[in-house]
């Protein structure tokens, strides 16, 4: 059996039943390619194109992403998906204008940027470590520093003195976050995303350690209902692979899935 036929095959059900079927996809590193600098990113127009069909078709079609809600929406230019933000701490609904943020997150926006504040050095952009303020959360990026030796020792640092601040770090593909000590991860939020709108079936589609969350979220609710595809490339996380129904290469097969919802 090809790893396409198997593809086929675990998303038979929601093809049977698309009204009452959930399509769920990470961005960046799924639909969108990563590249040195994250706010270059972009979704290109034939997963755009795909993406708008399947919002037509499916009963439930969103992003799960770390970047800001508004962001991601901005970044795939869908207005008829829905988004989950900052690894689930904010829903932007399908036709809505403004997200919905976690409480407990939102109150932690001053003192995380107030910690960034004091850590974001000369020293630290030198090193091509580049922070991005999302809210409440801050993200650090060492994608394409010249020494990335010295820009992990910066990194290391800035988690030490993150966790002695009493906040919390994850790190994902060539990125550290410092985040609130708040419980919140893409599978909290898919619970959130999922609660009203009841599918019997869903895919979700992710290529990095926080997506491992997510498919622990999907399974929780829609039990054998549920297919996770992990998105591989040459930074796949181990985890990522174990957890996953199938595997799918880069963006590229990505696309290809894209078209076996719609076949």
């Amino acid at each position: 059996m090809t790893a396409q036929v198997a593809i086929a095959e675990l998303l038979e059900p929601l093809r049977a039943e698309p009204a009452s079927a959930a399509a769920l996809f990470d961005i960046d590193g799924t639909l969108a390619p990563i590249v040195r600098h994250a706010s270059d990113a972009n979704v290109p127009e034939p997963t755009r194109q795909r993406l708008i069909e399947l919002a037509k078709r499916y009963g439930l079609v969103a992003c799960v992403s770390g970047r800001a809600a508004a962001v991601a929406r901005q970044m795939v230019s869908i207005g008829s998906m829905s988004y989950l933000g900052n690894h689930g701490s904010e829903l932007l609904r399908a036709g809505t204008t403004e997200a919905l943020v976690d409480p407990e997150v939102a109150r932690w926006n001053g003192r995380i940027c107030a910690f960034a504040d004091t850590i974001d050095t000369i020293e630290l952009r030198q090193a091509r470590v580049r922070r991005e303020d999302k809210g409440p959360i801050v993200a650090f990026h060492w994608r394409g520093a010249p020494d990335e030796a010295a820009a992990l020792e910066a990194i290391e640092e800035i988690e030490a003195a993150a966790r002695r601040g009493g906040f919390e770090t994850r790190r994902g593909r060539k990125v550290m976050e410092v985040q609130p000590p708040v419980p919140f991860d893409k599978g909290r939020g898919i619970r959130w995303l999922l609660r009203d709108a009841s599918p019997q079936t869903g895919v979700y589609v992710g290529d990095d350690l926080t997506d491992v969350d997510a498919f622990a979220g999907l399974r929780d609710v829609l039990g054998d209902g549920a297919v996770c595809v992990g998105v591989r490339s040459d930074e796949t996380p181990e985890e990522l692979v174990a957890a996953a129904d199938a595997m799918v290469d880069g963006t590229g097969g990505v696309i290809a899935l894209l078209g076996e919802l719609l076949r």
